[in-house]
This record gives structure tokens, sequence and C-alpha cells, in this order.
């Protein structure tokens, strides 16, 4: 009997391709430039689209006649990567991150319209904030949720802004989309996250991002403290250590996205 799995007819893959295919780009792609890359009828590939945003998998760009991944399929991305192997990769590589910094960090993915803790390992000082995996918080008032917009298309970036609320968490927290639109170019540049109390009062956070074989940001690590004991400068010089780490967790990335059966670790 033929193996039904490998012939399959490409249409039952259809929807996988065109998911793949915006996932591979940092600019949202026309119905023209989907039909070229894809080998796909126009009329065929419109009612897969249409079908595609219905399910919240992909959405319009803004102001434009091109598509971008949805909050659906980045949802599926992070759930993705809940295996064993990630989980106990990743927390490796926080672990040594906290030994060196002697603070909490953690590793956060866009999911939605915010940021979920994929890991997270707590540093030994009592005087901390818990947060548990799993958790989402702000992407307008987070360092790695700034960092997050800063990296992202500029089409996305402004779909995102224009869906979300910039609510006010603290004094500091950027609640003017002029204002934090200068924020995030400036955070682009420079290529890391910061805040500065913006989310929670008496908490500094920086992160830095984590990139995928294209360069292109999947994720973030970050460190955070309470400014009863930790300053801002504290936790930017920590920035090499934290870049290196980011480095060791584009792996884990690549061999959680690319090996069928994870590869072993010691």
């Amino acid at each position: 009997m033929a193996n039904t799995m490998t012939g399959a007819p490409t249409r039952y893959l259809r929807e996988l391709r065109v998911l793949e295919q915006l996932a591979h780009t940092q600019h949202s792609q026309t119905l023209s430039m989907l039909a070229q890359r894809l080998d796909l009828p126009k009329t065929s590939l419109m009612r897969l689209l249409a079908t595609l945003v219905e399910a919240g998998f992909v959405i319009k760009a803004p102001g434009e006649q091109g598509f971008l991944p949805g909050p659906r399929a980045a949802r599926l991305a992070v759930s993705i990567l809940s295996t064993p192997y990630f989980s106990r990769s990743a927390r490796a590589i926080l672990s040594q991150l906290v030994g060196a910094t002697g603070e909490s960090c953690n590793l956060t993915a866009l999911e939605g319209d915010s940021m979920r803790y994929l890991e997270r390992v707590e540093t030994h000082h009592p005087l901390r904030l818990s947060m548990e995996v799993g958790a989402h918080v702000p992407l307008h008032c987070t360092a790695t949720g700034k960092l997050m917009l800063a990296f992202m298309d500029d089409a996305a970036r402004q779909a995102v802004l224009d869906r979300i609320t910039l609510a006010s968490h603290t004094p500091r927290t950027l609640t003017q989309r002029d204002v934090l639109e200068q924020d995030l170019a400036i955070t682009r540049q420079r290529g890391i996250g910061i805040d500065h109390e913006e989310f929670i009062l008496g908490m500094v956070a920086v992160a830095v991002p984590v990139f995928d074989g294209k360069g292109r940001m999947i994720a973030a690590i970050a460190s955070h403290g309470p400014t009863a004991r930790v300053l801002l400068p504290f936790l930017l010089n920590q920035i090499p250590r934290m870049r290196d780490a980011a480095e060791r967790m584009e792996k884990v990335f690549a061999d959680t996205a690319l090996s069928p059966t994870p590869p072993a670790h010691d």
C-alpha cells in the first residue's frame, strides 16, 4: 500500500506552506508575491488567505495589500516550544546567567499581543519579583515587550499598536503613542530593551534579543531586579553575558525547530 502521508497531495499542506512563507520574511507579502513564491493560482490562494485570516493565523497589513502571521500563529509557535528538551536546555542557560548576574532571568516570546514567559529562573535573594512560567506581560512597558515591538516589521508594529491599549502601570509608563514610538526607535538602534520602572514601580530590567537563522527576533532574554538592591547601570553591565546566553539560546531554538529527535545533551 502506498504511503499516503509521503505522497499526500500538496493541497493538504497549502495552508502550512502559506504560513511558512509568511514566517520566512520580515515584511508583509502581497497576494501576487505569495502566488509567485508558492506557485498557486491567485483565486485559490485568496480563498486560503481568507480562511487563515478568519481563523486568526494571518492578518492583513494595515494600509497595505499585504499579509502577515497572525496572533494565533504566534500562539502555535509558542506551544511547539513547550517540550521537555526545550525547557531543560533553556533553563540550563538561564541558570548559568543567574549564577553570573545574581538576578532573576527569563526567556519570553510573543504570544498574541503580549509577551509570554517560556522559562524563568529566580535569584536566590529573598527580595525579588516572582512570575510564573506561562504568565503574560504587556508589550509597551516591559524590556522584552518593547524590544519585540522595536524589531518588528513596520507594518506589523503599527498593527499591534493599533490593537493594544497603552495602559499606565506606573508614573513612568509611556502611554502616548508618539513618545513610545520614539523610544522604540532608540531601542532598535541600541539593540537592547530597558524597563526603568515602567511596568512595576521599584523594578528595573534589561533585555537582549534572541534571533533565528535569518536574523529575525524570535524571543528575548531579560534580567531584572528591585531598585532597593539593583540599579540600572549594574544590569546594563551584564549585557555581554546576556548576549552570550542569547547566542546559546538561538541554538536551542534551532535544534527544537529542526531536529525530529532533540539531540542529547550532558
